[in-house]
């Protein structure tokens, strides 16, 4: 087991139920709960309560997905948190991917004015990303994650064997995360990663540390997103407007097949205004198209994935905010540009597929 520690707790990356029964065991006056989503409760709950030694827990299970990622499953959640007598003193376990920790988070940070609670990623998307940060909300609105709190948890304990769980879409989806903390801050494992072929080959264990000790280092220098951590978007400011868009549709993306749109148009802006060259441009748009194939965005969608990218949190005053590529491993923050490059960036990703076939 590895223990890395981040501002107030520590995350424990292995075999790291030893670790968390002594946490619980050590609270064991206080009520538990643990928060899972249809998903984990078939294939992760079964693994916990055999690991730990509690077995007093009270299991709130709601419906998986970004769709349900609002105030009214809160509201549920909260309904048999208070149904249950639970008090300012229990501490709840977030079992499940990025939306059951930033949801279960959220919820827990603002129960009776907050509750303890542990996050215990199960996905590698909530593994590399979402487990450090202590950012924690809900979408409203169709704006993901506009509603929410800055929260550290108590302790964030990762388990690898749960990928094991997840179908090739989920696992593909948490690699984005993995390439975009390459591609803004280490161009060595950006190297490595350019030249895999098979995601189904890789040991994810090799990667999973590295990329939290990127964002350990990122979000320990800019706790509240003031500066420096606004480098983790990248990708984000179109990738979430892409993911908002189509949501609701037939078919809609994953949070990192959605990021990785993102980074393909985001790096077209970054040849366009930050110094990216061409080649570093082309090469990292064939491995993205590569990897996550290219998703049929529609021309007349522009304008309200526009809208929605004009919503986005991190801008100021009317124009759209974004982190940009100077290189591979290196990014510039509070990055602008005209909405005719950010229309361009969409056309280059429609038609980028012509460019890989060459």
């Amino acid at each position: 087991m590895q223990k890395i520690p981040v501002q107030d707790y520590t995350i424990y990356v292995g075999e790291m139920f030893s670790a968390l029964n002594k946490y619980l065991l050590d609270h064991a006056a206080r009520a538990l709960v643990v928060l899972v989503d249809e998903n984990t409760a078939e294939y992760c709950l079964p693994i916990l309560q055999e690991q730990i030694e509690r077995k007093d827990f009270l299991v709130i299970k709601i419906p998986a997905g970004e769709l349900h990622k609002n105030i009214h499953t809160c509201q549920q959640i909260w309904q048999v948190m208070m149904d249950k007598g639970l008090n300012r003193n229990a501490i709840c376990l977030n079992l499940g991917g990025g939306v059951i920790g930033d949801m279960g988070g959220f919820c827990a940070s603002t129960y009776k004015r907050g509750i303890d609670f542990i996050q215990l990623p199960t996905t590698l998307l909530s593994q590399v990303d979402a487990s450090i940060g202590g950012k924690l909300g809900i979408d409203f609105n169709q704006v993901k994650n506009s509603v929410g709190v800055f929260q550290n948890p108590k302790g964030v304990y990762i388990y690898p064997p749960f990928l094991k769980t997840l179908p090739k879409s989920e696992i593909r989806s948490g690699f984005a995360e993995i390439i975009k903390h390459s591609l803004i801050n280490d161009l060595e494992q950006w190297q490595q990663i350019k030249k895999i072929k098979d995601i189904e080959t890789i040991d994810w264990t090799d990667y999973l540390v590295p990329s939290l000790h990127i964002k350990k280092r990122i979000v320990e220098e800019d706790p509240f997103e003031k500066g420096l951590r606004k480098a983790l978007n990248f990708g984000h400011t179109i990738g979430h407007a892409v993911e908002s868009q189509y949501l609701e549709s037939g078919h809609p993306l994953l949070h990192g097949e959605a990021v990785a749109v993102g980074m393909v148009c985001e790096a077209y802006i970054s040849n366009k205004v930050s110094g990216l060259s061409q080649h570093d441009l082309e090469e990292i748009s064939q491995f993205l198209i590569h990897i996550y194939g290219r998703y049929p965005l529609q021309k007349i969608d522009y304008p309200s994935m526009i809208q929605l990218m004009r919503k986005d949190k991190k801008n100021v005053k009317d124009e759209i905010n974004f982190t940009l590529l100077s290189s591979p491993g290196k990014c510039l923050i509070n990055q602008t540009c005209s909405l005719a490059f950010i229309e361009e960036s969409l056309d280059y990703y429609r038609s980028i597929h012509t460019m890989v076939a060459k």
